[in-house]
């Protein structure tokens, strides 16, 4: 009963010397008589900021601790697979196709209003007057991208339908559409 007397007497000194601090006990801490009872309200554990002495300035510490976090791995460190060289090609080739596709068009239908000729026969005869090394490297040029464009997309098809998904065989397929893209674009070429 003596300390019960003792703690609500310093509780009430508190209470009229300082009257926050007195509320910011209450809510932070068990008062002396709730421990020995037994009846502990539950603490609320606070966690001080770890600073250092030398600097007060947040961003200074900020700055300090990003210069310890560990680097994330980045591409120079991996060794370059077949499926993520594929999967890149696969989307430069999509806009190495789009791209002129879409100025062409573009062009076409501008045309009558400036005076282009840009219809089959004038641009057959164009390509017609052009050296024969020429008229190969243009057309490796665009069968390239289009046949590898092409099975990479029946490759992807194909995963779409659940077959073909495993290491192996993304690997196996992934060299497979390599070897038919240059063949098939060297026939369409030739051609």
């Amino acid at each position: 009963m003596l300390s019960q007397k003792v703690a609500q007497q310093s509780l009430r000194r508190l209470a009229v010397q300082q009257p926050y601090a007195m509320r910011w006990t209450l809510m932070n801490a068990a008062s002396p008589a709730a421990v020995a009872m037994g009846r502990n309200v539950q603490m609320i554990q606070t966690r001080f900021a770890a600073t250092n002495t030398k600097t007060s300035d947040p961003t200074k510490i900020l700055a300090e601790q990003r210069l310890r976090r560990p680097v994330a791995p980045h591409l120079t460190i991996y060794r370059p697979q077949i499926t993520w060289l594929m999967s890149g090609l696969n989307r430069i080739t999509g806009l190495m196709l789009s791209g002129p596709l879409y100025l062409f068009a573009t062009a076409y239908l501008a045309a009558p209003l400036f005076g282009w000729h840009l219809e089959s026969a004038s641009l057959a005869a164009a390509f017609a007057a052009l050296p024969l090394a020429a008229q190969l490297s243009f057309k490796t040029f665009f069968a390239l991208p289009f046949t590898y464009h092409s099975f990479n997309g029946l490759r992807h098809l194909m995963w779409d339908a659940g077959r073909g998904i495993t290491n192996k065989q993304v690997i196996q397929t992934g060299w497979a559409v390599v070897g038919v893209s240059v063949v098939s674009a060297l026939w369409l070429a030739f051609l």
